[in-house]
């Protein structure tokens, strides 16, 4: 086994899901919003996600699938439509009084999901980088189960820490998790507009090398 280097993807891997992103966003304010069972349930709905991205990977390294150059910015701004649109229902149920708040938008095991697997930065990491790592060791599928493993570990800690941390922050102050749920509304709004001006810029850089 290749320690080297399964430490170095251990170490992207972390810094990858402590990192705040769209999965996070969404954790945190179903936490506040809709409670830690909730939040739970959507957690497990991103790693199912994590799960079908990394099955994905597989198939493009195995040779079954292939993609061009387009792919990237186009699931790019699919799943950056997708999350602000999510995060446009949330800011919507922020705005109510909270106890008339229903379930955050998007949350729960399908919203889970969707959103893990429409987050640009994991589709990103799962393409371009997991490929790297699986010379950890000298069987494909030992290497891609190991690979797999790793990653399901840290993606249910770390969020598992964000929800709990959430909920011992939150204790019984409405208005503590009221606010919590308004910013994590508006940083998912945030990513969501950024990563579509990303990805239009790399689809007219592309454009642009094809003419």
């Amino acid at each position: 086994m290749n320690l080297p280097l399964l430490g170095a993807y251990a170490l992207a891997v972390f810094l990858l899901i402590s990192t705040p992103g769209p999965v996070v966003a969404l954790v945190t304010g179903t936490a506040a919003r809709s409670g830690l069972r909730q939040a739970f349930c959507t957690l497990l709905g991103t790693n199912l996600a994590s799960l079908v991205l990394i099955a994905l990977a597989v198939m493009m390294l195995t040779g079954v699938l292939s993609i061009n150059a387009w792919c990237l910015p186009g699931l790019g701004l699919i799943g950056c439509g997708y999350i602000g649109y999510q995060a446009l229902g949330d800011i919507r149920a922020a705005g109510r009084p909270y106890a008339s708040q229903n379930k955050a938008a998007g949350s729960g095991l399908a919203g889970g999901f969707m959103m893990g697997v429409s987050n640009p930065k994991d589709i990103l990491f799962f393409v371009s980088f997991f490929p790297q790592f699986v010379a950890i060791t000298e069987n494909f599928t030992a290497s891609i189960t190991l690979l797999s493993i790793v990653w399901i570990f840290f993606d249910f800690t770390i969020l598992s820490g964000y929800i709990l941390a959430v909920g011992y922050w939150g204790g019984n102050y409405p208005e503590r998790h009221q606010r919590l749920a308004r910013l994590s509304a508006w940083v998912l709004l945030f990513i969501s507009c950024a990563g579509i001006g990303y990805n239009l810029k790399e689809a007219f850089n592309l454009l642009s090398a094809s003419g």
